[in-house]
């Protein structure tokens, strides 16, 4: 099978990255230390090229009213343009089909960007659910593979992260400093075409989400790393992430696991009138497990996703994702647990032959380079 590869391909490979296959796409895992590029991201400023997801532009008259009924968060919250909102997308069972964020920019055009292993299935249904409900909207994919006006998207992340996005493109300072987090503009006149600016990010620190046509993400990427700007690839990305408590699409939820069992009930919106994919089932369901953080508190393992949690009163749940974190120097994992299980609480993880203590902590474990669980 031949890999998917983003406009920055030719560029990573230049720079020494180690690349791996990551859901089909040739990915760089790191460019020589994965902790250097962490800590880059927590102390200065790091940037991803994460144009293997997809930016999908919905147009139409009835665009908000379509998004109402096809996410699980309430697109009304979005009023100003440029406001950006979380949400998931959910299958009738309530099972999350993605998570995305959903931007408005006019009343008749809003933008999801989509995580890359799910985008052909998300454009599908999107797509059905326009057929169904007649909404008349015109769906457009934005990625290199998908389109010839592509959208290439890059991750700037760390405290230093807006000024040198800033020092590189001046012209995006004016319109973008007083940007509050989830919100995003659009800048027409760079050297770099236009941008969309987008104060969201995937690493628990400030920072921007760029779209750049994908023919000027190069000379963009490279005008970042000559300001000092460190590149950071999926390795990095995990370890920041998971500090940060924030799911992984596959691994933390999918299709068969409800927002409310994943740690997203902040997402869903079930006080509203307005009905949903998903709304009814979730309704019925309810919550049967809960997302808690875990420190493993004995020598002898790492945590990895799919082991055996078991609580005090010997229910059990599972670690979804797991690593040794760079900033608290600790094993940590994200996990779905038993409703019974508490903050606090100790519970063990089956590792190998062993059964070693954790204690669970409330998420996120890193915030804005702030070690907030121990």
């Amino acid at each position: 099978m031949t890999l998917k590869a983003t406009p920055l391909n030719s560029v990573h490979r230049a720079a020494g990255a180690k690349m791996v296959d990551f859901g089909g796409w040739d990915m760089p895992v790191n460019y020589g230390s994965q902790i250097e590029e962490h800590n880059a991201v927590r102390g200065d400023a790091g940037m991803f090229d994460v144009s293997h997801m997809c930016v999908v532009d919905l147009k139409g008259a009835n665009v908000r009213a379509f998004l109402r009924g096809l996410l699980a968060n309430n697109v009304d919250k979005l009023q100003a343009p440029g406001k950006a909102l979380y949400s998931c997308m959910l299958n009738p069972q309530g099972g999350v089909i993605d998570d995305l964020i959903v931007y408005y920019f006019a009343e008749d055009w809003f933008r999801l960007v989509v995580n890359a292993g799910t985008a052909e299935k998300d454009i599908a249904w999107i797509s059905q659910q326009n057929d169904a409900t007649d909404s008349g909207l015109t769906i457009t994919p934005r990625r290199a593979d998908l389109s010839a006006d592509a959208i290439a998207l890059v991750a700037v992340q760390g405290p230093n992260a807006r000024a040198k996005v800033w020092q590189v493109v001046p012209q995006t300072q004016a319109p973008s400093e007083g940007l509050k987090p989830f919100n995003a503009v659009i800048v027409h006149d760079t050297p770099f075409g236009e941008l969309m600016v987008a104060r969201t990010g995937y690493t628990g620190e400030d920072g921007f989400e760029i779209g750049v046509p994908a023919s000027q993400v190069e000379a963009l990427w490279n005008a970042l790393a000559a300001a000092g700007v460190k590149p950071a690839g999926l390795g990095a990305r995990d370890t920041l992430r998971l500090e940060a408590g924030m799911n992984l699409y596959g691994q933390d939820m999918d299709d068969s696991v409800s927002p409310l069992d994943a740690g997203l009930a902040w997402t869903v919106d079930l006080n509203a009138e307005r009905d949903f994919i998903g709304k009814s089932a979730l309704r019925k369901n309810g919550q049967t497990q809960q997302f808690v953080g875990l420190i493993l508190r004995e020598k002898g393992g790492i945590l990895r996703a799919h082991q055996k949690v078991v609580a005090a009163s010997g229910n059990a749940g599972e670690i979804t994702s797991g690593t040794f974190s760079p900033s608290m120097q600790q094993a940590i994992a994200l996990a779905r647990v038993p409703v019974d299980v508490a903050i606090g609480d100790t519970v063990h993880v089956e590792i190998r032959d062993k059964k070693l203590a954790a204690s669970v902590v409330k998420l996120p474990f890193v915030r804005n380079g702030k070690i907030l669980a121990s």
